[in-house]
């Protein structure tokens, strides 16, 4: 739990300005979260949080590398990353998350932990295809291809409606397909 101190932001002491933060986030941030999805990484965050009488507002630059699992050989690689985010913090009388970037949090609050956060952004960024990169252009040029398989095609017959399949005869039937038939 101590680990996890670190990101604290102590708010009582803080003027209605702006106040810049600094953070590392390496194997050992992302073990605080028990997670599958990031395996490790080296990044750093700056954080600029403008303070006033009503409203915070955190502006997060995250930059830097994730290791994660490619879906395809299970083999890790690096995966590099850029997050620009912006969470709102209001004063109210309750701690609500009104949104996915909007808190609500008591007027007497003295620190808020910004390591969700960081986590989350971070978390969001991961492409939900996960490839290592020797397979991307290789991905890439079948999503391309009209004629990759997976396309589903389907005809018409010439009144725009669906062609029947059982009222096709042009060709011979295989025995099995016309036994098959009769049970119709």
């Amino acid at each position: 739990m101590k680990e996890i101190k670190k990101y604290d932001i102590n708010l009582v002491r803080l003027g209605n300005k702006s106040h810049s933060y600094e953070f590392e986030l390496d194997d050992h941030f992302f073990e605080l979260f028990s997670q599958q999805l990031i395996h490790g990484g080296n990044l750093k965050a700056e954080v600029v949080l403008h303070k006033s009488e009503l409203l915070l507002q955190f502006d997060f630059h995250i930059l830097g590398k994730v290791r994660l699992t490619c879906d395809r050989s299970l083999e890790e690689f690096e995966y590099p990353l850029e997050v620009k985010q912006t969470l709102h913090v209001r004063f109210g009388q309750e701690e609500v998350e009104l949104d996915e970037n909007v808190l609500q949090i008591l007027p007497e609050t003295q620190y808020i932990n910004i390591a969700q956060h960081l986590y989350d952004y971070i978390g969001l960024a991961v492409p939900m295809k996960k490839l290592h990169p020797r397979f991307v252009e290789e991905d890439q040029d079948l999503e391309d291809d009209p004629e990759a398989e997976g396309l589903l095609i389907y005809s018409t017959g010439s009144d725009g409606e669906e062609e029947d399949d059982d009222d096709d005869e042009d060709g011979p039937l295989d025995p099995r397909f016309a036994a098959l038939k009769k049970l119709k």
